[in-house]
Order: C-alpha cells, then structure tokens, then sequence
C-alpha cells in the first residue's frame, strides 16, 4: 500500500511517469523502508497506462463488490443435542460485559462525582 501511495503522491507531484528512485526516495523520506520486488512490480503493472483511467476502472470493480447488509445465517448440527448453542450465548454475555466496561469508562471527565 505504501508503494502505491508513493507512486500516487508522485503523480500528483506532476511526474507522470515514476521511477524505481522516485518511489525510494518519496518512501526515504517518510522514513518507510522501500521493498524492490514491489516497486518493479507496481511500475510493470501500470506502465503506459494513465492513472486516472486505472482508478476509474478500480471503483467500479469495487462497486460490483458486495459489502455489509445481510447476514448469512447458518444452522448449526443437531447432533450434538444443542451443545453449540451454550458456546454462542457464553459469547453475547462476554460482549454484554464488554460494552459495559467500555460505557462506564468515562476518560476522566467526571472529577464532579
């Protein structure tokens, strides 16, 4: 991801065509360590091909990409005579107790009580 980043900042730079040491030095200076296999194999992937286009054809893949909404339901097997069932409501009461911790936790802002 970082390489992608740098490659990006340096397009928006105004170099339309990075080099292997442009992508290192952007990363050098951010004090992240360039990895070459990544590097050459970002810059074989997106030679000669225009940047705006490449993320235009990124969002609509992703746009075809389910995300969120439903969850898939699964049954679970009989045949242990409803033990799975003792496993799933120990975890809802470890969560309950979670978010209980975490609503009492008030950061130090109540000096007054």
């Amino acid at each position: 991801m970082k390489v992608v980043a740098a490659y990006l900042l340096a397009v928006l730079g105004g170099n339309v065509s990075p080099s292997a040491k442009d992508l290192k030095a952007i990363l050098a200076s951010v004090g992240a360590e360039a990895e070459d296999d990544r590097i050459e194999l970002l810059l074989s992937e997106v030679k000669g091909k225009d940047i705006t286009e490449l993320i235009a054809s990124g969002r609509e893949k992703l746009a075809s990409v389910p995300s969120g909404g439903g969850a898939v339901a699964s049954a679970a097997p009989v045949a242990g005579g409803g033990g799975a069932a003792a496993p799933a409501a120990e975890a809802k009461k470890e969560e309950k107790v979670e978010e209980k911790e975490e609503s009492d936790d008030d950061m130090g802002f109540s000096l007054f009580d």
